[in-house]
């Protein structure tokens, strides 16, 4: 029996755990139907992650799933860069190599950023989207594995995971949409303290509806007594069992640990400190044992066999003596995989690790480095660079440090683990002053970054300097969006750089100070921005040059759209081709298309776009190609060609889904929903929205979406819903740099939100607001619909009390405002007559024909609900025209039409108003199925008004007074005012005057009564 025990701590029978199992196991059903799966499982260290997980993949492969096992990676102090998804796409290797080919192929250079069996890295781009890049190719490689069988992806320790696996995972989990795929990630929760950089991740995960989150609580007293049953292979004394559950409180691993010290008669010399729990069974090693545990622990969590027999320098018999010794008490385990070792539990490696001597220490991992230098192929390809790194630099060897950590920089940059080369960039930043001059003047910019280009210095001989190391470090962290770390990182160089008179580096660093302080929200990045374009004034043409004024054009095309703007797109394009910098000429001729276009010169601009789309293509420029699908449909549906940008938009979405440009993506769904929404197509558009909601996570593509549902929200009748969007959006986009494109359209919706709740007052102020901003040449796509819902805002309120006050002033300014706007192509045109003929309507002076001027111009565009609404407009005309038969035959016709576009799309105001025109009229309409259930036969019945409500309401709208109501309607004041009360609940307002307004726009009351009763 003893000798049983010896070899055995862990229980042959699996306790507990039957709620958990049961979560995993119903997940592992869902999966196998094709519903993928997404599950965190947490608990501390030593309660039985592992045995869950073990139980559950042996129960899953006995389904017939493929169960691909990874685990996070610990060198040290340091993280193996995407290490668990790279053993568990292994693993898949292994067990379906025909399959992973196959839904490798065609990306297999980008995923061998992953899988280095796939490919060679060091080619490829590397640009702010290269991260996004590989994490959709690994999500959709996942997907493409799993469509037709089920795989199970384990990963372990989460909370030892790198920033890039972490983004990974949390992308994984976010955009995961098909295939028989069940992802599964522990992490030691009792590490994760407020500060542990996973404890953001688990946040943002908990509020995804479509993560599962298990937390593994401690076995109770009787689960412990049984898995101390397991482990001794008998019955245990009640009395040992409450010894053992009140020392351990239920922790798996401390039962096992004080089970089997209590059977080997440790149990007198066993202390309440958890190190001394953890230390006491290695202590009872042969010495030469507790020698390889030490070693072990140093290594890593897991340590190759020949690199173990490098740096024990033991003979092979005695090595092996010591292991079996190790391994017979269940101190390390055998990993087969990866022909090494590693301790059966990380917390007796940390134990070991920290009893460690500070000389110790760095002794053993000089002894590791020195191994691995002598023989790299003791350790995997794609883990050589980092642990050489990891262990020169904790043996305190700046000399030897300083190039590993560069070395593994690089390594870390071609597999985009931007997090993680920002890390070591830091870190050589810190081992510069302390490393050997005759080091550092052997090490040279070409071999350890790709930035250095624009300082015109030859890469090939020219020595590495520290500011080389920082603008390496900025571009990392740009690239993973650790922005505040770069954006120190940049203030640090500038001020190294006040004294140095380097102009072009200055420049440099302030172009990206520009693009960091706009990314956080901090400033619109002009001063940033002028600041180099003053410093490379007088200066020869160069690279940076080039950059400084493409930057510069992009930035007014955003912020001041003009002449200006213009002429800086056409220098950059001059200077960009000068030096022979293809992709910033190519970007700089995007902007100065856009530019030509706005500024009338349509079809130039245009063609100029076609033509850089086409030259990207052929010449892979991946992010420009991107940038051009965005850019091209977003002019073609600002004048108005709305068809043509779809099938852009429907284009460019596979192209950046396969360039995995995830940004780019989001903007392309953005202005899919857009076009759409113009074309009536409202349900798709909705549909791409979410698609752009799912895949971005920029603020600004963010709140351009906001815009584009509260857009939606607004037309469908939402209120709520258009003003929680409309929130939204605001918040996005911030306060520091709105932008024409932005704020214009923020202040439509504003306006037409404060319109129907009967805010006048509102919409007036925020008029105001936006015409002492004015409209910036170009910006006409957006100035139009906001003079038009504020134009019909005033018609609307024709008639009300207290509206007349500066009400001419106001339409003056409209109508001024109005010819300020470009009509140069067929929808602006259309839109500048049904601004006119609403302005008319607020007047009262509109006539049929101002509204068939109005219709017959937007009856020859693709804009289905604004044509609705015009022909609803006209079909009001023609019944105030007194005319006769025939004009209320077109009417009703008009009104036919009108109202089967808003029951298409969905538009409960138009169809509401339409409705209440022809009831006022005693026109019988055609009633589709669904719409005649919404349709009372009485508007102010629908509100729920009494005849007498109905009387007060009546009053209200023109002003009365209680008093005045109760004199007029031979009530008692109190009554009147119990009876305003109820009105006001009845129609969700908050006041007489949004009462009256409600009133007017839904038209209970003819005007013409109110009118009269005014005089009165």
């Amino acid at each position: 029996m003893l000798g049983a025990v010896e070899t055995r701590s862990v229980s042959p029978v699996f306790v507990g755990r039957a709620d958990e199992l049961d979560v995993l196991n119903d997940a592992l059903a869902r999966a196998a139907v094709g519903e993928p799966q997404a599950l965190l499982l947490g608990g501390e260290a030593g309660v039985g992650k592992t045995r869950l997980i073990e139980e559950f993949a042996t129960a899953a492969c006995r389904e017939g799933a493929v169960v691909a096992l990874g685990g996070c990676v610990e060198i040290g102090a340091d993280g193996l860069p995407f290490a668990p998804f790279s053993t568990a796409l292994r693993a898949l290797r292994r067990h379906l190599p025909d399959e992973l080919a196959a839904a490798a192929a065609g990306q297999e250079e980008e995923l061998a950023r992953l899988l280095p069996e796939l490919g060679d890295t060091s080619r490829g781009r590397h640009d702010e989207e290269g991260m996004a890049r590989l994490f959709e190719l690994t999500v959709r490689l996942l997907e493409r594995v799993a469509a037709d069988r089920t795989v199970v992806v384990l990963l372990e320790d989460l909370h030892w995971a790198d920033a890039s696996t972490r983004h990974l995972l949390a992308y994984l989990f976010r955009t995961l949409r098909s295939g028989r795929l069940l992802v599964l990630a522990t992490y030691r929760a009792d590490d994760v303290h407020r500060r542990h950089p996973l404890r953001p991740l688990l946040a943002e995960l908990d509020r995804l509806r479509t993560v599962r989150r298990i937390e593994l609580g401690r076995f109770s007293r009787a689960e412990v007594g049984r898995q101390i049953a397991g482990i001794l292979a008998s019955e245990p004394e009640q009395a040992q069992v409450d010894e053992i559950f009140e020392r351990s409180d239920g922790n798996a691993f401390f039962v096992e640990e004080l089970a089997v010290a209590a059977h080997e008669g440790c149990r007198t010399g066993l202390t309440d400190s958890l190190r001394d729990l953890l230390l006491v069974r290695v202590e009872s090693l042969p010495e030469g044992s507790q020698r390889v545990a030490r070693i072990v622990a140093e290594g890593g969590s897991t340590v190759e066999y020949r690199l173990l027999a490098a740096v024990a320098r033991l003979t092979e018999d005695d090595l092996i003596e010591a292991l079996r010794a190790a391994v017979g008490a269940n101190i390390l385990l055998a990993t087969p995989d990866a022909d090494g070792f590693r301790f059966r539990h990380s917390l007796v490696r940390e134990a070991v690790a920290d009893d460690l001597l500070p000389g110790e220490r760095s002794r053993l991992n000089r002894r590791y480095a020195e191994a691995l230098e002598a023989d790299p192929t003791l350790v995997p390809v794609d883990e050589r660079a980092a642990r050489l790194a990891s262990h020169w630099y904790h043996a305190h060897d700046a000399a030897k440090a300083l190039p590993a950590v560069l070395d593994a920089s690089v390594a870390a940059r071609r597999r985009h683990a931007y997090s993680e080369q920002l890390r070591l960039l830091e870190r050589a930043m810190e081992l510069w002053d302390t490393a050997p001059e005759t080091v550092r003047a052997e090490l040279r910019p070409v071999d350890y970054t790709e930035v250095y280009p624009p300082w015109g210095c030859d890469p090939d001989t020219t020595p590495l300097r520290y500011l080389d190391l920082m603008a390496e470090a900025a571009v990392a962290g740009r690239f993973c969006g650790e922005r505040e770390r770069a954006l120190k990182i940049t203030k640090r160089a500038l001020h190294v750089l006040e004294d140095e008179g380097d102009p072009l580096r200055a420049a440099w660093f302030w172009i990206q100070r520009s693009r960091l302080v706009e990314a956080q929200a901090r400033g619109d990045g002009w001063q940033e921005l002028a600041t180099a374009q003053e410093l490379v004034r007088g200066l020869p043409p160069s690279k940076v040059h080039a950059e400084v004024l493409a930057n510069v054009a992009h930035w007014s095309m955003v912020h001041r759209p003009g002449p200006a703007a213009l002429l800086a797109a056409e220098r950059a394009v001059e200077y960009a081709r000068m030096v022979g910098v293809r992709d910033i000429e190519l970007n700089a001729r995007l902007t100065l298309g856009g530019l030509l276009v706005e500024s009338g010169d349509i079809e130039e601009g245009l063609a100029e776009v076609h033509e850089v789309k086409e030259r990207a293509g052929e010449l892979g420029a991946a992010s420009v190609l991107g940038r051009a699908h965005v850019n091209l449909p977003h002019y073609l549906e600002g004048i108005g060609r709305s068809q043509e940008a779809v099938v852009i938009l429907q284009e460019g979405v596979e192209l950046v889904r396969k360039l995995g440009l995830l940004d780019t993506e989001a903007w392309v769904w953005g202005n899919l929903a857009e076009s759409l929404h113009s074309l009536g197509r409202w349900d798709e558009a909705a549909e791409a929205g979410i698609n752009s909601d799912r895949i971005g996570q920029s603020a600004k593509p963010r709140g351009f979406r906001s815009t584009l549902h509260a857009h939606l929200a607004l037309a469908r009748g939402d209120l709520a819903e258009a003003d929680r969007q409309l929130t939204a959006a605001r918040a996005h986009f911030g306060t520091h740099d709105i932008v024409p494109q932005h704020s214009l359209p923020l202040a439509f919706l504003s306006i037409g939100i404060a319109a129907d709740e009967g805010r006048l007052v509102d919409v007036r102020a925020e008029l105001d607001q936006a015409l002492t901003a004015g409209f910036p040449p170009g910006t006409q796509r957006y100035g139009w619909p906001l003079l038009l819902a504020a134009a019909t805002a005033e018609a609307d309120a024709r008639g009300l009390p207290g509206v007349e006050q500066g009400r001419a002033e106001i339409i003056e300014r409209l109508r001024k405002a109005a010819k300020s706007l470009t009509t140069n192509v067929p929808v602006w045109g259309a839109y500048e007559r049904w601004v006119r003929a609403e302005l008319l309507r607020a007047e009262g002076r509109d006539t049929p024909d101002d509204w068939s001027e109005a219709v017959i111009a937007f009856e020859s565009l693709e804009r289905p609900y604004d044509l609705a609404r015009v022909r609803h407009r006209l079909a009001e005309a023609l019944l105030a025209s007194a005319g006769g038969e025939e004009e209320r035959d077109r009417a009703t016709e008009l009104l036919r039409l009108a109202r089967a576009v808003a029951d298409h799309l969905g538009a409960r105001p138009l169809a509401d108003a339409v409705d209440l025109l022809a009831q006022r009229a005693r026109l019988t309409l055609a009633l589709a199925p669904e719409r005649s259930a919404l349709a009372p036969a009485d508007p102010a019945e629908a509100l729920g008004l009494t005849s007498r409500e109905r009387d007060v309401l009546r009053l209200v709208a023109v002003g009365r007074s209680n008093r005045q109501i109760a004199e007029e309607l031979f009530i008692s004041p109190k009554t009147a005012s119990v009876h305003v009360s109820n009105i006001l609940a009845k129609l969700n307002v908050s006041g007489r005057g949004e009462a009256a307004a409600v009133a007017h726009r839904l038209r209970l009351f003819p005007p013409e009564t109110a009118a009269a009763r005014t005089a009165g």
